[in-house]
């Protein structure tokens, strides 16, 4: 099984692989560790260390938190292999052992959420242009203009993305990323799954700078391309961290769209185990998720096509399909509804795993857009709903940077503004409703009213 092993290596290590102008291998972070494979092909991500406020808990991960890279209080994961056979033996030995491995945690198979659909698309990308009011964001001057949108995904074709849209792209090739072993330029990749999420992020977006992250693409042994490993998504957000923090502290603003989810709790450790993913917040990628929401990101998961109605194949879960980062109390986890605003059947359901309201808004998908998968095959799946609220986040963040609405606020009024579905509030179908551009910009003139 596929593992991240999270270290304790001196602090001056620790500092060192927390340096992005700084190149560390696994070699110089560990020596071998008896019965597990290291991977030499993962450079070690640094791991913040969550602190509590004054008088605070220091063993919870439910209050408000800040996260620490310093040497003396950070750590460091490493990828790496045990034998099936062996696991349950290594995992009790490792950290009695070797003093320096703080734990051994769960690296689970991601693949994009496509749909089980195949029903005719419902209307098109105008519609939800149309129901995104895009142009009365433009003319609010939100536009996506300066901000950057990182599409974690299989690789973006910019040139099919730009034909379909009938308007240039904004890619930005400098802070692109590509996982080990996964070639390829930015841009130029197959018009595929991450084809389509980048064109339905530039809906709402249409000046945004793309960054395209092919993290699906990476190939694991005995697997195939779109099966890639959670830990290439955290060399990802370790990388986006640096986008960030190079970012002026008063215009900072970075959005990441996330269209994948892990669907099988056969590759992840059982519920309860400290190296579970699915149920746990002190996972490291689950950590780092909610390190670069502190820092000024803006996250979003789709909720996953795991809905009663017309549940997709591979969803192994018998109940509570929205785990792992896709439930995280700090990202948007979005649901999907087609243009006439109706829940789509392969849409997830709540609760979420590890926050229980779960998905937080909806958005729209089943449209033709990108046509990524052919003339007729419509833009679906909450892989489309995931980006098209990107979009609008984006969109939003041209105006208000973190500095100025946080993205803890920017959920909140999210929430707060959406076209509720049902009569009770929030509820597991649609979350709190259906995104409302029109009402986000009335409360955002608000309160612009109220800080002049």
């Amino acid at each position: 099984m596929r593992v991240l092993i999270q270290l304790r290596p001196s602090p001056d290590v620790v500092a060192a692989v927390a340096d992005p102008t700084v190149t560390m291998t696994t070699a110089d972070v560990s020596s071998p560790l008896p019965g597990v494979v290291l991977d030499p092909s993962f450079a070690p991500v640094a791991v913040p260390r969550p602190v509590p406020g004054a008088g605070g808990d220091p063993l919870s991960l439910h209050q408000p938190l800040t996260f620490s890279f310093a040497g003396d209080q950070a750590t460091v994961l490493v990828r790496g292999e045990i034998s099936d056979d062996e696991l349950s033996t290594r995992l009790t030995l490792l950290p009695t052992r070797r003093r320096e491995v703080v734990g051994v945690f769960a690296d689970p198979v991601i693949e994009p959420i496509l749909t089980c659909g195949g029903d005719a698309p419902v209307g098109d990308w105008r519609d939800v242009e149309r129901l995104l009011h895009v142009a009365e964001l433009a003319s609010e001057g939100m536009d996506g203009s300066g901000v950057a949108l990182a599409v974690l995904d299989t690789g973006i074709n910019a040139a099919h993305v730009a034909e379909h849209l009938g308007r240039d792209v904004i890619l930005d090739s400098g802070r692109s990323w590509n996982p080990g072993g996964v070639s390829g330029t930015a841009g130029r990749f197959k018009v595929d799954h991450g084809t389509m999420c980048a064109f339905d992020t530039l809906i709402a977006a249409p000046r945004a700078t793309l960054i395209d992250i092919p993290v699906l693409l990476s190939e694991r042994p005995g697997g195939s391309a779109l099966d890639g490993l959670l830990s290439d998504a955290v060399a990802a957000l370790a990388h986006l961290r640096t986008v960030l923090e190079d970012q002026p502290l008063e215009s900072r603003s970075l959005v990441i769209s996330n269209s994948w989810g892990s669907f099988s709790p056969r590759w992840d450790f059982p519920v309860g185990h400290t190296g579970n993913y699915s149920d746990s917040l002190a996972h490291p990628f689950n950590l780092i998720v909610s390190s670069l929401d502190q820092a000024g990101a803006d996250v979003l998961f789709a909720a996953g096509n795991c809905g009663r109605d017309c549940k997709d194949g591979r969803c192994a879960y018998p109940e509570r399909p929205i785990g792992g980062a896709n439930s995280h109390p700090s990202v948007l986890s979005v649901g999907g509804v087609d243009t006439l605003g109706r829940r789509v059947g392969y849409s997830s359901q709540g609760p979420g795993r590890l926050t229980a309201n779960k998905p937080d808004i909806c958005s729209y998908t089943h449209f033709s857009g990108s046509k990524a998968f052919g003339d007729g095959e419509p833009d679906s799946g909450t892989s489309a709903a995931c980006p098209v609220a990107a979009g609008l986040v984006a969109a939003i963040r041209t105006q208000w940077p973190s500095s100025r609405l946080s993205p803890a606020q920017l959920r909140t009024l999210l929430r707060r503004t959406a076209d509720d579905r049902s009569d009770v509030g929030f509820d597991y179908d649609y979350g709190y409703g259906i995104a409302d551009p029109l009402e986000m910009i009335d409360s955002l003139r608000r309160t612009a009213r109220r800080v002049a």
